[in-house]
C-alpha cells in the first residue's frame, strides 16, 4: 500500500464527456438512437479515476517516448497482491497472460480450445459479446438458460447444464462471475457443481471475472479456479482493473492460466491474430492502480451502493410496476418491465423516444432477457434519478 494521498475524490462532480470521442455519448445518432438520448448503456463509468493513477500516467506521459514496452516483477506484484488481498486468489507470474481486453481474450479462447462448427456453452442472458463471438468464430452457440425463480433469482439448471454439454460433445464454457446482467453472484456451492461436470467431461471453463470488484455486502467472490484443485488444468481466469477504475479504454487485461499446455495453445492463438505488446500507458495504469487505488476503490463501493438503495426507494415509491432484480455484485442493474405487458417494440418505443434513455435491452442477452432492461449505475446519482424521472413520466 502506499502512503500518497487520494485528491478530489467527488463522484457527484457530472464531467461533460460529450465530444471526448466517448461511445457512450458520441455515438447516438451512428448507433441508430435519437442525438438528445441519456446514455447509461456500455459498462464504464462517469467518473475519473483514481488521481494517484493518473499521476503515474502523467509521468509516463511526461518522459515522451511510446516505445514498445512490457512488464517485470513489480507489475506481477502489483497484480497478484490485488488478488491475494481481495480474493484469496495465489497466482505465479508466468501463469499471467496480457490481452488488449477481456472480450479479445474470449475470442481467443473459442479459437485455441475449439474448432469450427464445435459447441461452446453460455447461460443466457448473458453479456452479448459471448454469443456474437461464437457466432462469428462458426462455433455452434449453446446456451443452458438460467431460471429466474420464485426468490426474484437467477440460478443454475444443472441438470439441464450437464444435458447440454452432453447432448453437444461441449468443448468450452464461458463463465459470467459475477453475472452480467442479471448481478448473481455465484456461491461456492453452485460453483463446486459447475466444476464438477465440467471436470466430468473436460470442458475448458473460460471464467470471466471482471465483475468480481464489485460484490455488495453479504455476499463473497470465489475465484471459479479456487473451488477445486482439480480445476486448475481446465480453468481459465480472465481480470482486469478496467471495470474496478474506469480503464477501459487502455485496454489491459490479466489472464490467469497455470495450465502450460493450455497456456500455451492460447498464447500461440494470440501470436496467430498478430498481437503482442500492450498499451503501454495501460500496462502503466493497471500497476499503479493495483499499487495505490485502494482509497479510491473503497469510496467508489460507497457510493454505488448509495446509487443502489437510491434506486431500489425511488422503484418502490414511484415505480412500483417496475421491479428491480436485486444485485449481488457488478455497477450494472437488470429491472424487470414484463408488468408493462409491451411488446419488444413498444418497450423500446417507451425507453428511447418517450422517456429518451439510452439502455441495453434485455433481448441483445439473448430471447429470456426479453421484457428486461440493463442500466449502468457507475453514474452521479442526478443522473440517476433524471434516468428514473424520464421513466416515470413516460409510464404514466
Amino acid at each position: 500500500m502506499s502512503n500518497l494521498e487520494e485528491k478530489n475524490i467527488n463522484f457527484d462532480e457530472v464531467i461533460d464527456r460529450k465530444n471526448t470521442d466517448s461511445l457512450k455519448f458520441d455515438f447516438a445518432v451512428q448507433r441508430g438512437m435519437p442525438e438528445d438520448v441519456l446514455p447509461l448503456w456500455v459498462a464504464d463509468m462517469d467518473f475519473k479515476t483514481s488521481s494517484l493513477v493518473l499521476d503515474e500516467i502523467n509521468k509516463r506521459v511526461n518522459h515522451g517516448i511510446f516505445g514498445y514496452s512490457d512488464t517485470g516483477v513489480k507489475y506481477f506484484e502489483a497484480v497478484s497482491s490485488w488478488l491475494k488481498k481481495h480474493h484469496n486468489l495465489e497466482i505465479e507470474q508466468d501463469w499471467i497472460v496480457k490481452t488488449p481486453g477481456i472480450v479479445f481474450a474470449i475470442g481467443m479462447a473459442i479459437r485455441a480450445f475449439t474448432k469450427e462448427g464445435e459447441a461452446v456453452l453460455i447461460q443466457q442472458p448473458v453479456y452479448y459479446p459471448f454469443s456474437g463471438l461464437i457466432k462469428s468464430n462458426n462455433r455452434k452457440l449453446i446456451s443452458s438458460d438460467l431460471v429466474l425463480a420464485e426468490d426474484g433469482k437467477y440460478h443454475i439448471d444443472f441438470d439441464d447444464f450437464e444435458k447440454k454439454i452432453v447432448e453437444n460433445n461441449v468443448k468450452l464454457f464461458l463463465l459470467c462471475s459475477p453475472h452480467n446482467p442479471v448481478g448473481r453472484v455465484w456461491t461456492k456451492e453452485e460453483l463446486k457443481k459447475v466444476v464438477e461436470i465440467c471436470i466430468k467431461y473436460e470442458v475448458i471453463i473460460f471464467s470471466d471475472e471482471i465483475h468480481s470488484d464489485f460484490i455488495y455486502d453479504g455476499y463473497v467472490h470465489t475465484p471459479t479456479v479456487n473451488v477445486d484443485s482439480r480445476v486448475k488444468d481446465y480453468c481459465v481466469t480472465a481480470t482486469s482493473p478496467a471495470k474496478t477504475f474506469n480503464l477501459a479504454g487502455l485496454q489491459v487485461s490479466n489472464i490467469i492460466i497455470s495450465n502450460s499446455k493450455l497456456r500455451s495453445v492460447f498464447e500461440r492463438e494470440i501470436y496467430a491474430s498478430g498481437y503482442s505488446q500492450l498499451n503501454t500507458l495501460g500496462l502503466v495504469a493497471c500497476e499503479a492502480a493495483y499499487n495505490y487505488g485502494e482509497v479510491w476503490y473503497t469510496e467508489l463501493k460507497k457510493y454505488l451502493k448509495g446509487n443502489l438503495e437510491f434506486i431500489r426507494e425511488y422503484l418502490a415509491k414511484e415505480l412500483p410496476e417496475i421491479k428491480l432484480i436485486e444485485p449481488e455484485g457488478t455497477y450494472l442493474i437488470w429491472l424487470d418491465f414484463r408488468s408493462l405487458d409491451l411488446t419488444e417494440e413498444e418497450r423500446e418505443d417507451l425507453i428511447v423516444n418517450k422517456a429518451k434513455l439510452w439502455l441495453d435491452s434485455g433481448a441483445i442477452f439473448g430471447k429470456v432477457g426479453e421484457g428486461f432492461e440493463r442500466i449502468n449505475i457507475a453514474t452521479n446519482r442526478s443522473v440517476i434519478e433524471e434516468a428514473l424521472s424520464r421513466i416515470k413520466s413516460a409510464i404514466h
